[in-house]
């Protein structure tokens, strides 16, 4: 999205977005660029918002807070849960290869960055557009401007940040035992089935697997530009057997792995596995105070640095309700719905406190998420940058071949 924080408008002149269409609801009717006449269209329709659904504290914000903030403006949000983003990518584009240009049936995406450079590369997205919200995003941060490497231009707008963190039973693991992943593999190692990750391209895995390529290159500086380096070979290879030497004392000794976060935390709930990485530090405290997750529940962050990186929505261009699309993406960025989801999923602001006055500020800074969750300070201490798509697409196949398969 071009986060512009000053223009309230779409873009000059004509965005070709879905009203209500007409009598044989088939064709869109144009509607002009100004955000009264986005609203006006937008009323009475419902977004089909495609998202990950394993997550129930989001589903309950979605279903319930997100609901009634878009009340007012006569649009209605349908979440579409899925486990795998491909999923949505996959229908919009037999859609588009079906010659459906309009009317489809996926107005939103919750969407991650190998999958946003999926679908640039085949024109799925409606791209251009600002949202009056928008003034509350630094637009120069590159997180903002760039999703793993794939430059945003205009095509899908922030929701959310997301910090990787590992999680751990301090009743059951030392401080040092999380201070590196050196460490954590040590004490794994010392204790066989306590420690699992999902298997990529469930897309915590993945972020658990560059984490561990990171430390053994020394970081992402060993990886540049939008394309695989030379050097990814020899570091992955490294990595392989590391991992392979790992896979003996992981739950079920390696054999197999969860398929998705949600199976990961269900065996931490249960006393299963004691540590585990995750995406949404955040969201720890809902699962420790509801007691899913034992009160000496933890988190860490290794030496070496975590991931982080910010979480979008893409609206497709034949989505048959743009104009309510584009509402929901705007509301999500009110500093209200922000507050409301740190509050609910411990979900990190997309926006910029700084833009705010300063009481609305201080809302956010007295959320307490509990002794159990780390407080964003040290999330973002030693934040590590995403790889380019193109990485993570050959991550993920590589591990698939060098790991889970042999």
């Amino acid at each position: 999205m071009n986060l512009r924080p000053a223009r309230a408008l779409l873009v000059a002149g004509l965005l070709a977005l879905t009203a209500c269409g007409d009598a044989t609801g088939d064709r869109p009717a144009a509607v002009s660029s100004d955000w009264p006449s986005v609203l006006k269209a937008a009323r009475g329709q419902t977004v089909n918002w495609y998202m990950y659904g394993g997550d129930e504290a989001l589903n309950s914000f979605v279903s319930r807070t997100l609901a009634t903030k878009l009340k007012p403006y006569g649009v209605s949000v349908n979440q579409v849960k899925i486990t795998d983003t491909v999923d949505a990518i996959n229908k919009v584009l037999a859609e588009k290869q079906a010659g459906r240009n309009h009317g489809g049936s996926v107005d939103l995406i919750w969407v991650n960055g190998e999958n946003f450079a999926t679908g640039k590369q085949a024109g799925l997205w409606q791209c251009g557009y600002d949202l009056p919200n928008a003034k509350y995003v630094d637009s120069t941060n590159p997180a903002v401007t760039s999703d793993f490497g794939v430059p945003v231009d205009g095509c899908e707008s922030v929701w959310q940040q997301a910090h990787s963190a590992l999680v751990y039973d301090s009743s059951k693991l030392a401080a040092s035992d999380v201070s590196s992943v050196t460490a954590l593999f040590a004490w794994a190692t010392a204790h066989p089935g306590r420690f699992t990750y999902p298997a990529p391209p469930d897309f915590t895995g993945s972020m658990a697997v560059r984490t561990f390529l990171y430390d053994t290159a020394g970081g992402p500086s060993a990886f540049p530009g939008p394309t695989v380096a030379a050097a990814y070979g020899p570091a992955s290879a490294r990595l392989w057997q590391r991992l392979l030497t790992l896979a003996p004392s992981l739950w079920r000794k390696g054999q197999t792995y969860p398929v998705s976060q949600a199976d990961v935390e269900k065996l931490y709930g249960q006393g299963e596995i004691d540590a585990y990485l995750t995406y949404g530090p955040g969201a720890v405290a809902q699962q420790v105070s509801k007691g899913v997750f034992p009160s000496s529940t933890r988190e860490a962050v290794f030496r070496s640095g975590n991931i982080a990186n910010d979480s979008f929505v893409a609206i497709p261009a034949n989505a048959a309700h743009q104009a309510a699309a584009l509402v929901v993406a705007n509301q999500l960025l009110d500093p209200a719905t922000q507050l409301a989801l740190f509050k609910a999923n411990g979900a990190y602001p997309a926006i910029d406190l700084a833009r705010l006055p300063a009481a609305e500020r201080q809302q956010f800074q007295a959320v307490d998420l509990g002794p159990s969750v780390l407080p964003l300070s040290e999330l973002t201490a030693h934040v590590q940058p995403e790889l380019a798509a193109a990485y993570v697409t050959r991550i993920e196949a590589d591990w698939k071949t060098h790991v889970l398969q042999r």
